[in-house]
């Protein structure tokens, strides 16, 4: 089309210089020309648009599967950064629980020792001090009955020892309230 338009610009050029009924002639003829170029580009258009609306439906059917497949791979790649983040996490708060304990045992034997100290002070028997007190009142228990010859009677007389304790409260609450 191009070269159709240079060689007519050059008959009328060449025209122009003689005659002048040839230059009205090569002005039409032009014209005509440049109206078949429009028609020619128009109808190009035409064929573009419809050619890219009967595979745009295509194309866009492509780009929603490649968007889906985008997203499913995105998902896994993001459930996955999840689980590692929820590992790490879990391992964190193991440490920190297990850390906690230690100090938790810490801070409870820091408190007995205080508590125990505490009440020495205040002359109260440990655990250990009555254990050796009911420790050294078996070995008295077996000096005696050995002494005795008795053993079988210190048995008896420890259980009924037993029993007499608690009326001993009560006869002091009744001589109380006779003295008084």
């Amino acid at each position: 089309m191009v070269k159709k338009l240079q060689k007519l610009a050059e008959k009328k050029t060449a025209g122009a210089s003689g005659l002048g009924g040839v230059g009205a002639l090569l002005d039409s003829e032009l014209a005509k020309t440049v109206r078949d170029s429009a028609q020619q580009i128009w109808l190009a258009g035409l064929g573009a648009f419809t050619k890219a609306q009967g595979e745009g439906g295509k194309a866009f059917d492509a780009l929603v599967k490649q968007g889906a497949e985008m997203h499913r791979k995105t998902q896994a790649v993001a459930e996955e950064k999840i689980g590692e983040v929820a590992s790490k996490m879990t391992q964190v708060a193991g440490d920190v629980g297990a850390k906690a304990g230690q100090h938790w045992d810490k801070l409870e034997t820091i408190f007995e020792e205080r508590v125990a100290k505490a009440l020495g002070k205040l002359g109260v028997p440990s655990n250990k001090d009555v254990e050796a007190l009911i420790a050294r009142i078996d070995a008295l228990n077996a000096a005696v009955a050995k002494l005795s010859g008795a053993e079988v009677a210190a048995a008896p007389a420890a259980k009924s020892a037993t029993k007499a304790a608690p009326a001993k409260p009560a006869a002091k609450r009744t001589a109380r309230k006779t003295a008084a």
